[in-house]
């Protein structure tokens, strides 16, 4: 994993985090397409994803038909750092979690 350091006034640092939504009641509703723009989204809008699911819903309404109250995100999430982790190892952690559902 190539390091990206944050260089501040008093300190240097390197953290990653790696982070896991879920989506309502685990509905498989991210086809490749709607995985790519929820990408776009995400880095258009980084410090407000809650836009993400109303954009979404706007431009794929099919999505709306298979979750309730108008709500894509559930509202539990994993935060974990990463520290030294190798890219791989987390690909394959990814991979394992998608056959679990």
């Amino acid at each position: 994993m190539k390091e990206k350091l944050m260089h501040y006034r008093t300190c240097v640092c390197n953290i990653n985090y790696y982070m896991v939504w879920s989506v309502k009641y685990r509905r498989k509703i991210l086809d490749p397409e709607i995985e790519e723009y929820l990408q776009e989204l995400v880095q258009q809008i980084p410090e407000d994803k809650g836009i993400t699911g109303r954009k979404l819903f706007e431009r794929f309404l099919e999505i709306r038909n298979q979750l309730w109250k108008g709500e894509l995100w559930n509202h539990s999430y994993y935060v974990e750092t990463i520290g030294s982790v190798s890219e791989e190892n987390i690909r394959r952690y990814m991979e394992h979690q998608s056959k679990s559902y």
